[in-house]
Order: C-alpha cells, then structure tokens, then sequence
C-alpha cells in the first residue's frame, strides 16, 4: 500500500514524531555508480589530500548520458502483481487515513481504501498494494500492512489474471508478508540481490501499483542506508529518491542488473504525495524472513528480555563511561535470559560479542541476528567497572513475533471454505466480543454449498451444530462428524456483524461407482 506522512494501513499511529514517513499503503486509484580507482593511501587517484573533487572529463560526459532502463522493466515485469484487500469498514477507515491527523506529521495508517456501498453505507473497504513473486510456485512478497486487515486477497498478476491468495506468514516488527496463489502453470519470478552492497547515488528503480495504476516504473538513486524511521526496533530502510506513492507498498525496488535489493514501504509526505524521500525494507531482511516463513510459519529472533536507552553527556557521566560508551539497561524482565545471567538495570552495555553497541536499535539488531540457545558475549561497565557477562539466549516470545495464517480447509473444503484462526487483530476488525471463541471463513468458493447458503468471508463460526468449536481445527473435526450423516447437511451457527444466527449447508452426497 503506500504512503503518506509515515504511514501505516494499521488503525494505531507509530509511536516514533519526530519523521512524516506513511507507509504506502494502497488506494484503489496503492543506473550506474561512478567509480573512483584509489592509491593505496585511499586517496582516488588523480586527487589530492584536501583538494576540491573535480571528476575526470570522461565521467563527467558519462554521468550526463542518463540510463535506460527499458530493457530491465521487460524482464522484471511479469513477476509484480497487484494486491487488493477486503475488510469490513470502521468508522475511523471510512473517515480516510487523514481522519483526525490534519496538521500533524506522524506516523500512521496509511492504508486508504475506498467503500464499497450497501443501501448506502459502508460495509467493505478495499485497499490496493503490490508485490513481486519470488518462486515460481506462486510465493508472493509483500508488505505486512498490505494484508494485515485483509478479510480477502486477490492478486492481478501482470498479464491480467486474477488469482486468490492466502497470507502463510506475516512479520509485524519488520512489515513483511508472504503470500501464495495457484496457477496451473509455472509463475514467472525474481531474484534477491544483496542489499548490504547497495551505496547512497546508485540508481534504482521501483515498481508497483500506485493509485490502482498497475505496472508502474519509477527511477531514482538510493539516498541513503540503515535509516531508523521508528517504524519497529529492526528499521534498516533503503532511502530513495524514486517517486513511490499510495497503492506502491510491497512493491519492488531493483538495481540495474536486475536484483531486488529492496521493497518499497514508506515515504517521507506531509501532503500524502511523493516530495522525494522514500523507504525500502533491505533485500537481505526480506530473505531471512521470507526463508523463515516459508518454512515454519513464523519468525524465530533471539531474546535477553532488557529494556535498554540511550545515554546523553550527563548520564554517562554519572555512569562513568565515557560519551557514547554503550547505551543504559532501564529494566531486566524477571525470569528473562538477561535477569538470569545476573545483568542489572543501570548496567551499560557497551558491545555483544565484540560488535559495539551504540544505540537500543544496535543491541536489538544485534540480538535478534542470534538463534535462541546461542551464548552472547557482552562486555557492560557496572559502578565504573568493566567486567563480561555471558548468557544464553532465548527465544522472543511468539505474540512479539510473526503470526502465521494458514486457512485450513479439510471438510470445509466439501463446503467450500478455507477458515484461519480468530486472531487478535482479526477480532478487533470484525467487532467479535471479547471472550468469543470461533473459526474466521477466510474464503469462500464461487458456486459452492457454502457460498449458496449465503455464508461470507469475515462470518465467524461459533458452532458446528450444538458443538461449540474455538479453532479452525476443532470446526473441521466438526464438521467432518456432522457430514459423515446420512443426510449430509450441517448447521453452522456463525456471528455476522456482531449478531449471531444458524445457517443450514446442504452437500451434495458423494458419487458411487456402478457395481
């Protein structure tokens, strides 16, 4: 989706005030490097220590002979997609993204949808994103706020087909999702590059879904690396010049050999539009994540359980460091790794197994970097003394970390539905009471019994006949009793909108084969 003073398509502004960066969220409207040989000094060759930097004629007449980026945008293409979502429309989304943020730049939802009407009021939201394929089994990247509130997924893939999608793993603290759709034949896919070899001036080049206009090509240089823009304790974002607006979120940002080394996310706008500053998840996050999705649903990161702050010139001076001599533990978690190694709040840490610590975003990087029962080394100062603590580290508590969605179909797939679980964020945007046990309808497929009785993506099953059901697996055991019937038909009580009913599903018996 795309972005507008820092924003994100989740209801909550970021904490972080002090930039305007909107992730870009979605609407439905969503080179070359110059290079220098060096003497063994590090002085480029045919300068002087001191001297002004006067570049050679010969690149000079290079530099002004701009790239073409035509055959890149060929290649690449066919592998970006666009994303729309479908939620059931609050208040506060139908208001729009802006709604009560006028005059403030501050990091927020900036997933703006547009309503689709039912007797003249809202009832579902669309939001529009991108996303690039990265195998050819139909495994989508994306951006997390892309699909965070989505009820339903599609994808429109480049030649026009349209293909459901299901979200197998989503990490908040990073904003990365992974997607899958089916094709009956092989989906045309790109490759990650090494963003850790990307440098501020080299041109890049974005593409994605702004305003619902598909297949958009922007180009630009990369401004800068590592940016914290306070979106998440792992901010590492790629800052481009590359022109990125509402509806590009999730879209893939490349270099000129055609490698993606980012993925677009955010922008620097107190208007909502591009002015030229834009963020890009770093490719080499976007592979440990992706990787870790694809293969467990989740994202594993280390874990000490600290709370850690910076140090001005007075507090290092009363912790007798010197300035920018480590960073403060105001709080160790009982019963956490830290608390257990003896670590105390007022300790400084200055390094985690040699690697200097500078900052909380350092020690966070730092740690979330170590497998859980990995040793980590660090070197603190307690009363103006230095000593080494080691502890053993574990791992991040699952609620901190990435949530897998894995709509489970079974006998629900003789109904036609795909159910997920009924997740704290999915109770929150269907307005379930608290305490409400169930499995959320994902999916629904055209022409099936499901879809015939008038079930919906977004109903919430509370019940397979007078047997309550509190996950998705408990509804297929369900319902996998009640269809093993003689009349094979079941009652499904669900919750629609706040108000609970039955609905009655007749399945066609299975065909026998003739004696």
């Amino acid at each position: 989706m795309i972005a507008q003073s820092f924003r994100r398509p989740s209801r909550n502004p970021w904490r972080r005030a002090a930039l305007a960066a909107a992730l870009l969220g979605g609407t439905t409207l969503s080179g070359f490097a110059i290079g220098h040989a060096a003497n063994d000094t590090g002085v480029p060759l045919g300068m002087q220590a001191g001297a002004p930097v006067n570049p050679p004629a010969a690149q000079i007449t290079q530099r002004n002979a701009l790239p073409d980026f035509s055959d890149l945008v060929t290649q690449v293409k066919p592998a970006v997609v666009s994303i729309t979502t479908k939620i059931k429309a609050t208040p506060a989304a139908a208001e729009g993204p802006q709604a009560g943020m006028q005059g403030r730049q501050l990091p927020y939802p900036f997933n703006q949808m547009v309503p689709r009407e039912d007797n003249a009021r809202p009832r579902i939201m669309e939001g529009r994103g991108s996303g690039f394929i990265i195998d050819a089994e139909g495994i989508i990247v994306t951006n997390n706020h892309v699909v965070k509130d989505g009820g339903t997924v599609t994808v429109t893939l480049d030649d026009g087909r349209e293909l459901a999608a299901r979200v197998i793993g989503r990490d908040d603290r990073t904003d990365i999702a992974l997607l899958k759709v089916s094709s009956p034949t092989k989906l045309p896919f790109i490759q990650l590059g090494n963003s850790r070899d990307v440098k501020p001036g080299e041109w890049v080049v974005a593409m994605g879904n702004p305003f619902g206009l598909g297949g958009t090509v922007t180009a630009g240089i990369v401004s800068a690396v590592s940016r914290d823009i306070g979106a998440g304790p792992y901010d590492q974002f790629i800052q481009i010049d590359a022109p990125i607006n509402q509806g590009n979120s999730g879209g893939p940002l490349f270099t000129q050999d055609g490698k993606v080394i980012g993925m677009n996310t955010a922008i620097l706008s107190p208007s909502g539009g591009s002015i030229g500053i834009g963020f890009a998840v770093p490719s080499d996050m976007i592979r440990t994540v992706s990787a870790q999705i694809q293969q467990t649903g989740h994202v594993t990161r280390g874990y000490v359980g600290v709370e850690a702050q910076s140090m001005n010139a007075a507090m290092a001076k009363a912790m007798k460091v010197e300035e920018n001599g480590g960073i403060v533990l105001a709080g160790v978690q009982p019963n956490g790794p830290a608390a257990k190694a003896g670590l105390q709040p007022g300790d400084v840490i200055q390094a985690v197994n040699g690697q200097k610590i500078g900052s909380p975003r350092d020690l966070a990087l730092n740690v979330a970097s170590l497998k859980p029962n990995d040793e980590a080394r660090l070197q603190i100062v307690r009363d103006g003394a230095k000593r080494e603590i080691s502890l053993k580290v574990g791992e991040m508590p699952r609620d901190r970390v990435a949530s897998a969605e894995q709509p489970t179909e079974a006998k629900g797939s003789q109904l036609g539905l795909a159910l997920g679980p009924l997740s704290p964020d999915m109770r929150s945007q269907l307005d379930v009471p608290e305490g409400t046990e169930g499995a959320v309808i994902r999916q629904v497929r055209p022409g099936s019994p499901a879809e015939l009785a008038g079930l919906q993506p977004g109903d919430v099953i509370l019940g397979v006949g007078g047997e309550k059901v509190g996950s998705p697996s408990e509804a297929v055991k369900a319902l996998r009793k009640a269809l093993d019937g003689a009349d094979h038909a079941v009652a499904l009580r669900i919750m629609r909108d706040g108000q609970a009913a039955f609905v009655g599903v007749t399945v066609d018996p299975p065909k026998q084969d003739a004696g």
